[in-house]
């Protein structure tokens, strides 16, 4: 099974020094050293986090950014974050200003989708989201770009059963549900309703491990503690077997957020990462 398997070095995972929910998430690490290192750790995709994407902007353009992914063979390009999409006022303008950056970039490296959730536990009434996510997702079509919305914990939504409805209710063929490995061990959905999930609906699927229990706080745990796979106590194994029994067929994100990690060098970075990872597919 582990030669069918494509993985992609998820944005933070190799980001470095680069600091969560700061203004320091962008990565010290240069564009071109990441991906060539992840390349030959033998991935075949990367993320990107939209202040990195601004970042790296600074000093090269879309064209070069592509040029590089291409020339280390990357098949898949993740975008993330876009956060205040489903809100109204203020907020909502920023959020579009910086999906147009986001779906210029999507373009441009023709990414395999672009990340969209909720960070601040928003109340919202499902009618909204529903409204607002066919919108996302229609404005995204006419630029050939897929919506993943990331269901975690500090949504605006966090259970399974809402996360469908939402997708569903919008009927949009371009948007579905990413599922985190960590976010479905903290949320307590089970594998069995994992298994249950529509193909139709899973953009995309990242593995990390990590503590059943801890003695910090959510945040602390989720920005600073992950673990890569196979060093925590989830059962990854069972995650993986669960997603392929729902019909997931692409390639695997390994997104691990550690205070330890960010200390490394960039080539233990990517290393570590594809070896844990890869070792989860094989029996």
């Amino acid at each position: 099974m582990a030669q069918d398997v494509e993985l992609l070095a998820s944005y933070w995972t190799i980001a470095g020094g680069a600091q969560p929910h700061t203004d320091k998430e962008y990565s010290p690490f240069d564009f071109e050293d990441r991906v060539a290192a992840a390349a030959r750790a033998g991935f075949k995709g990367v993320g990107i986090w939209h202040a990195d994407l601004e970042h790296v902007l600074k000093t090269r353009s879309l064209k070069e950014m592509k040029r590089i992914l291409d020339d280390n063979g990357m098949k898949h390009v993740e975008l993330e974050f876009l956060k205040d999409w489903f809100l109204e006022g203020e907020r909502k303008k920023q959020s579009d200003i910086e999906k147009e950056k986001l779906f210029a970039a999507a373009e441009a490296l023709n990414a395999k989708h672009v990340k969209v959730g909720d960070f601040f536990r928003e109340k919202c009434e499902m009618a909204r989201l529903i409204e607002a996510f066919a919108a996302l997702c229609a404005d995204a079509a006419e630029h050939g770009i897929t919506i993943g919305f990331e269901l975690m914990p500090f949504a605006m939504i966090d259970t399974l059963v809402d996360a469908l409805t939402m997708v569903e209710g919008a009927g949009a063929k371009n948007g579905g549900i990413i599922l985190d490995a960590w976010h479905v061990v903290k949320l307590g959905i089970s594998y069995k309703e994992v298994a249950r999930i529509p193909a139709r609906y899973l953009i995309s699927v990242e593995l990390n491990d990590g503590t059943l229990k801890a003695p910090w706080d959510l945040h602390e745990d989720t920005i600073n503690h992950r673990r890569l796979c196979g060093e925590g106590e989830f059962d990854v194994k069972g995650f993986i077997a669960s997603v392929r029994k729902a019909g997931y067929t692409g390639p695997f994100g390994i997104e691990v957020l550690s205070e330890e990690l960010r200390r490394k060098p960039l080539e233990e970075l990517t290393t570590r990462a594809f070896s844990t990872t890869m070792a989860q597919f094989r029996a």
